[in-house]
């Protein structure tokens, strides 16, 4: 049967109020409560506390939504879902520390850290057949590096 479910709390804290965020809306609507965001409390903050608890994962790299991946207009399916996660768990593998796959539909635009590109390079071969083997055509590296919310960018012009 139905939960009774009276609730639900999120993670959203005051930085994530610098961006355009359509799930902010949505989850306004839906009356979830958000202690962190209420309370000011920042990522910086969060990783400070963290640590001082003695939390192993205190250090652990943003990991925005997958369907972030996507642009704006374009349709979000399991299919495209399955594909980055597949692409980044991929490039994860390669010791990459902050990684995003962006989906253009038969292109991946790949995000890292410009002290990264090296890396990339080294195994470009390998990494262009894994991704037309998950079912990419093009593979790009974006030569501005990786950046929290870059498929925001679009909506500033």
């Amino acid at each position: 049967g139905k939960e009774k479910i009276r609730h639900v709390l999120d993670g959203a804290n005051a930085d994530d109020m610098d961006d355009y965020r359509p799930g902010r809306k949505a989850a306004g609507e839906r009356g979830v409560c958000s202690p962190l965001l209420e309370t000011g409390i920042t990522k910086k903050e969060i990783r400070r506390l963290a640590k001082q608890l003695g939390l192993s994962n205190w250090d652990k790299p943003a990991a925005a939504c997958l369907s972030s991946r996507v642009p704006y207009g374009s349709p979000i399916t399991d299919e495209k879902l399955q594909r980055i996660e597949k692409a980044e768990d991929f490039l994860k593998e390669l010791r990459l520390r902050q990684v995003r796959v962006r989906h253009h539909e038969k292109i991946a635009r790949i995000e890292v850290d410009p002290a990264d590109f090296p890396l990339i390079i080294s195994h470009r071969e390998e990494i262009i057949g894994k991704f037309r083997e998950i079912g990419f055509l093009y593979v790009t590296l974006d030569l501005a590096g990786f950046r929290s919310g870059s498929m925001n960018e679009v909506l500033k012009k």
